[in-house]
């Protein structure tokens, strides 16, 4: 779903898969956009697969976004024009995304909470 002046244009459905969300970037997205995805468990991807595209994207967290999360109506359509309508009207509650330092830190230290146990150390 795109929202432009005011007007939400449907851009279809895209597979969630790297090669079709990289495709669906190159062809249809520019560095002016902003995106908006809803926090899933796959949402620190495809914001790694869009970011050098666009010039923002945003994590809208869905238990933020009581219109989303209480609509008696859900479907994906309604859904997204909801959350574009609230980023535009700067309404929309992100959630953080760490950068790339922070993400490398958080390997390293998830990798020595397995390693330290292995060795017998407290």
């Amino acid at each position: 779903m795109a929202l432009l002046e005011g007007h939400l244009t449907k851009l279809g459905r895209i597979p969630m898969t790297r090669d079709s969300l990289g495709a669906f970037a190159r062809k249809e997205l520019t560095h002016d956009d902003h995106v908006v995805v809803e926090a899933t468990g796959n949402a620190a991807a495809v914001v790694g697969v869009l970011a050098p595209y666009v010039d923002r994207v945003v994590i809208a967290n869905p238990k933020q976004v009581r219109l989303i999360a209480h609509a008696k109506i859900k479907t994906d359509a309604i859904d997204a024009a909801v959350l574009a309508k609230l980023y535009a009207t700067e309404f929309l509650p992100g959630v953080w995304v760490p950068d790339q330092r922070t993400i490398a830190l958080r390997r390293q230290v998830a990798r020595r909470t397995q390693l330290v146990p292995q060795r017998g150390y407290a």
